[in-house]
């Protein structure tokens, strides 16, 4: 089990800031299935970026329009304002959202503290497949070529392939982020 592995709780957190794991990448990377496991794992809240879009925003996916930055402006903004509120209780989080460009990351980052950022990467033929096979979201297979297009990889992110399955990809996050933490409580 992760948590026996990491022994990483929000109780067990030290200092006066929490911490904010963003998990980041592509539509149908994988975001909120990690973003669950780690959360669950460390016993913090979860919080899926997909439920700050407006629904025009929604509605353009959902007809197969690509979203630009205009439109992610208010999602990236209400995100943000979640982000701002956990951490302002000294709270800790983990995110799942796009955060396709590297002013995205810095505005949800803003203000906010200790922000590390996981980025799921993988072939766009998996990410691809793993779209169609979906039910019930939004984001139709014919815009992951404009996300691609769009995506800005990170520097310094802990990068996850998608590849491996989702409990290993939460062992790896969590062994990093616990060997990159210093002061933290944890054995």
């Amino acid at each position: 089990m992760v948590v026996a592995i990491v022994g990483m709780s929000h109780r067990k957190r030290v200092g006066n800031e929490g911490l904010i794991i963003v998990v980041m990448g592509v539509a149908g990377a994988g975001k909120s299935t990690l973003g669950k496991v780690l959360a669950d794992a460390l016993d913090w809240p979860f919080i899926e970026g997909d439920d700050f879009h407006p629904a025009a925003n929604v509605a353009k996916m959902a007809r197969g329009e690509a979203l630009d930055d205009d439109d992610r402006a208010p999602w990236v903004a209400a995100l943000h304002a979640r982000i701002a509120e956990v951490a302002a209780r000294s709270g800790n989080a983990v995110v799942a959202c796009s955060a396709l460009r590297a002013s995205y990351r810095d505005r949800l980052a803003d203000g906010v503290g200790d922000v590390r950022l996981v980025f799921l990467s993988g072939a766009p033929e998996t990410i691809a497949g793993r779209i169609r096979g979906r039910r019930a979201h939004f984001m139709p297979p014919s815009l992951l070529e404009s996300q691609l297009a769009a995506m800005e990889p990170p520097e310094g992110a802990i990068r996850v392939p998608i590849e491996i399955p989702t409990e290993e990809q939460a062992e790896r996050v969590l062994r990093t982020i616990r060997r990159t933490i210093r002061g933290d409580a944890c054995p």
